[in-house]
């Protein structure tokens, strides 16, 4: 198919261009020719054809409208210059419109080169197809004339079309019958009605042929500037094929898989290193008693203070220590369960049974070690302590607590 080319050449150049060299030519209606980049149905478009005289070995470059109006039309009717603007080569003999032309209504088309659309989905991109050295194309055309209403004889053409050529088969299934070279091109325009045309009416496979993108705003028919075979540069997303596309979607999808996967698995791990970290010891080292847990650890804002008395230290003096806690039991109960379990392990480096070490007290800069000791059974620290403890939070530690105390853990002794 080709509705769509570009004629900027002079009117002496169609003469060379359809190779008529030595051979006399006259022009006709010259004056309605104006040259577009944009040429379309309905234009007027110079072609060259035999004199009327057959005999007459001249020819003529008659300016005609594009798209056959055959002459059996009707006076009273409109001519419409799109419904035979091609014509298929293949049918041209058996079409009546076409028939009756092939033996004395041959011309030539000369253009610089022609458009053709690539369908893309909902959309339509147009190329430039031209010969590379720039040389004019020149196509295998038919003509006819047609009188109006007025008298006025109206001469129109339509452009033969052929399957197209394996280079091009990517862009449409039709191409317009190129005839690349002076021998074809007089055996169309002079050959004997007897001749045999079908060798011409073939694809054109050489390779001097080139194309490119073009604006798409040229598919209005107004738009006839230089712009119109102007190389568009086309966006590699635009070009993309659906293939691709859903590939990389699917390979994005699965990367962030793998990365939410990876991110779990690392959360696992930290999860298990920090229970791992609560389940091993404060140290390893046997000779320490206990760890310094800082008093401030024992405060609350309900804070019960606790006196215990101890018995008379290294000095002979009597000493006494008040602790502060929020739930003086589970904490007492707890610091008597670590020193129980810290006088096992003094027993063993012969230390002295009866005394343990309680955590460092901060005073200013300086650490103060505090050692009690017990006489006898621990039993007498236990019961001094459950001494100064009021009812209320007696009871609030019954028998469905089930934290440790200092009763429950030495009772099981």
């Amino acid at each position: 198919m080709c509705g769509r080319a570009r004629c900027t050449l002079r009117p002496d150049d169609f003469p060379r261009a359809c190779h008529l060299n030595g051979r006399r030519v006259r022009h006709i209606d010259m004056n309605r020719y104006q040259p577009s980049y944009n040429v379309s149905p309905g234009f007027n478009v110079p072609v060259v054809r035999r004199e009327d005289d057959l005999n007459d070995d001249g020819a003529v470059v008659h300016c005609m409208k594009w798209g056959l109006v055959p002459s059996f039309t009707k006076k009273t009717e409109k001519p419409d210059h799109y419904k035979m603007f091609n014509a298929r080569s293949e049918s041209i003999k058996a079409k009546a419109s076409f028939r009756r032309l092939v033996p004395k209504n041959r011309c030539l088309v000369a253009v610089e080169g022609f458009y053709e659309w690539k369908n893309d989905g909902s959309k339509k991109q147009p190329y430039y197809i031209h010969f590379k050295d720039g040389q004019p194309l020149v196509f295998a055309a038919l003509y006819d004339s047609w009188k109006n209403p007025k008298g006025e004889v109206l001469y129109t053409f339509t452009i033969l079309t052929t399957s197209v050529s394996s280079s091009l088969v990517w862009l449409h299934d039709r191409m317009p019958v190129i005839l690349g070279n002076k021998d074809a091109a007089d055996m169309w325009l002079s050959g004997s009605p007897s001749s045999n045309f079908d060798t011409l009416l073939k694809p054109y496979e050489e390779s001097d042929l080139a194309w490119y993108p073009v604006t798409p705003a040229m598919g209005k028919a107004s738009f006839g500037g230089p712009e119109c075979i102007k190389e568009l540069q086309l966006k590699a997303n635009e070009t993309r094929s659906i293939t691709q596309f859903f590939s990389k979607k699917g390979d994005k999808d699965e990367q962030g898989q793998k990365s939410h996967i990876k991110v779990e698995e690392e959360e696992i791990l930290n999860t298990d290193e920090t229970e791992s970290l609560k389940q091993e010891p404060e140290s390893d080292h046997v000779g320490h008693l206990c760890s310094p847990v800082r008093p401030e650890s024992f405060t609350s804002t309900r804070a019960t203070d606790i006196k215990v008395e101890q018995d008379y230290d290294e000095s002979g003096s009597k000493q006494s220590s008040t602790w502060q806690t929020g739930n003086p039991l589970e904490k007492v109960g707890i610091l008597a369960n670590d020193n129980v379990k810290s006088l096992e392990e003094v027993e063993t480096e012969d230390i002295k049974p009866n005394v343990f070490a309680l955590p460092w007290e901060e005073s200013g800069d300086s650490k103060t070690k505090r050692d009690y000791e017990f006489s006898g059974n621990v039993m007498r620290l236990a019961k001094r302590v459950n001494k100064h403890l009021s009812p209320s939070k007696k009871k609030a530690k019954g028998a469905g607590d089930k934290q440790p105390t200092l009763f429950s853990y030495f009772g099981k002794g």
